[in-house]
């Protein structure tokens, strides 16, 4: 053989082991694929997963946060009502401290109207949320009658409320106090 048959037989098979390689390089990098892309994908879902549990607990320190404030400034709205009646039992003090001896009577009289007019603001206050007085006429009823004595009446029925000690309060359905009251014999 000359050395050009030769050369070009080397070649040849250095070219054949050139592709020989790339074919096993193919062969391992498309083995080596599916598991990369698995790797790649699992990665994904855990990153995507690991900012959507940041999302949940973002979101649960956020209700807490709005929960705790509103169960703290609940009372807020009742709160600012009351201050009005303070502002008139304030004035109404302001005024029996500038009486005397000869304004008495009309001191009195303005103290009187001031104290009707207070009562009737704290009780719309209490009726704007949903704080109502409990009737207490007719049969006594054990759910909101709290029945301090018993007495005898010619004009109840046995069982009837004859006279309210302490009146009682709902807030909604809710008892917050019930009426002490005495009952017919």
């Amino acid at each position: 053989m000359s050395q050009e048959a030769e050369k070009d037989l080397e070649q040849t098979q250095n070219e054949e082991q050139v592709e020989e390689t790339e074919a096993s390089n193919d062969e391992k990098s498309q083995e080596t694929d599916p598991l990369e892309a698995a790797q790649a994908e699992a990665a994904e879902y855990k990153d995507k997963y690991i900012r959507a549990h940041a999302d949940f607990e973002n979101a649960k320190k956020r209700l807490e946060k709005d929960k705790a404030n509103a169960v703290a400034y609940a009372n807020e709205s009742f709160a600012k009502d009351i201050l009005a009646v303070i502002d008139s039992f304030e004035n109404a003090l302001a005024s029996i401290e500038g009486a005397d001896e000869s304004n008495s009577t009309e001191v009195l009289e303005r103290m009187k109207e001031g104290v009707k007019l207070t009562y009737e603001q704290l009780k719309k206050i209490l009726e704007k949320n949903s704080i109502k007085e409990i009737p207490c006429e007719g049969e006594f009823n054990p759910e909101v009658h709290q029945a301090i004595m018993q007495v005898e009446s010619d004009a109840h029925q046995p069982g009837e409320v004859v006279q309210v000690m302490q009146k009682g309060y709902t807030i909604k359905d809710r008892v917050l106090r019930p009426a002490m009251v005495s009952t017919c014999k």
